[in-house]
């Protein structure tokens, strides 16, 4: 059994929400070296580096995927926003199940499936963590009723903007595995009257971020962080000027020996001439119109044409392998390359090694 003791460094997981326009994509910029995942298309006016708008769940899950193998590329993912990239699980769960809503299933069948595929999802960002790679989601804020069981009325609160019926099992997933649940919001710092103290205007107020439990909104920290801070990342900067570099893989050259160092000759060596045969292909994939937006984006994130996809679907007995992608039943386009991309995917591959393929 190995026991430490002590603080260990570590990236992290952090979670900011509030109402619409107070800030958070900008806020969420200042993150060490950020590359944001946006979906809902909140930065084109923001000077950052972004990865395409993911049109699925399974380009969503693809792209936290690339970074995973490819952690040197940032120090910090944000996914903006997570209860956008929650519809997208709602949809690849209908269109694989073939059910028009959530409430299809029947017996809140619909909420279990989600809650198990958006577990797995936070597993995955899990993965970017021990890679050194901090994660920030930020969300949406909502207000409803809320009453305590030993008490009696209700009052209003914020909550994570996650839906109504699955906040109850998808927030409390997010809440959980944050170690930062940061709550932005306008706080108003005073209040005129008129002369018979009936009306009233608000004269001033500011963003402030609130980073611990409160009857009226969800917050936690694991810093030691005052309750009330100004919505500043200088506020908590501290906290990721000491987390890891995300790994990378270095190849560490052999030194040249001193006789080498004072024998050899220095002489202009010509340049030497690069193979690029065995080089990935970079050139643009042509997808034909007609296909959806959601399978032409994996097509083109992962270089697959659609004389790749007309041979796998054909080879699984599906289709003809003459029958024109776009004329695919949109179920079928949704359910299965879409829904099952990382297989179809797998076996796409696996075709290319095929010695008629090659």
């Amino acid at each position: 059994m190995n026991i430490t003791k002590g603080k260990i460094i570590t990236a992290q997981k952090v979670v900011i929400y509030g109402p619409e326009g107070i800030g958070k994509s900008t806020f969420a910029a200042q993150f060490p070296e950020p590359l944001f995942i946006d979906t809902e298309g909140s930065t084109k006016n923001m000077d950052v580096a972004r990865m395409d708008k993911p049109s699925s769940w399974a380009m969503l899950k693809n792209q936290v995927a690339y970074v995973k193998a490819n952690p040197q590329i940032c120090k910090t993912l944000i996914i903006d926003t997570i209860d956008w990239a929650e519809q997208l699980c709602i949809n690849d769960i209908c269109a694989t199940h073939d059910k028009k809503g959530i409430e299809d299933f029947g017996y809140g069948n619909g909420y279990v499936y989600e809650k198990e595929e958006f577990g797995r999802f936070l597993n995955s960002l899990e993965e970017l963590i021990e890679k050194g790679v901090n994660v920030v989601l930020t969300a949406h804020a909502q207000m409803r009723k809320f009453s305590q069981p030993d008490e009696v009325g209700e009052y209003d609160r914020w909550e994570l903007k996650l839906g109504k019926k699955t906040g109850s099992q998808i927030s409390p997933l997010v809440k959980e595995w944050a170690d930062m649940v940061l709550f932005a919001n306008y706080k108003t710092y005073a209040v005129a009257t008129d002369k018979d103290g009936k009306k009233f205007k608000a004269q001033g107020g500011g963003r402030v971020m609130y980073t611990q439990h409160h009857p009226c909104w969800d917050a936690k920290n694991r810093f030691g962080l005052a309750e009330e801070l100004a919505f500043d990342y200088s506020c908590i900067a501290h906290i990721f000027n000491t987390a890891p570099a995300p790994q990378t893989h270095q190849v560490t050259q052999p030194a040249p020996s001193q006789v080498q160092q004072t024998v050899a000759p220095q002489t202009t060596q010509p340049a030497p001439v690069v193979d690029t045969s065995g080089f990935e292909d970079v050139t643009p994939v042509d997808i034909p119109d007609g296909i959806p937006k959601a399978l032409a984006d994996l097509m083109r994130a992962n270089k697959v044409s659609e004389s790749d996809i007309r041979l796998a679907v054909s080879m699984k007995g599906y289709f003809p392998d003459d029958m024109s992608v776009a004329n695919y039943p949109p179920d079928f386009i949704n359910g299965v390359l879409v829904g099952a991309w990382p297989q179809v995917y797998e076996m796409i591959k696996e075709n290319k090694k095929l010695p008629f393929d090659i």
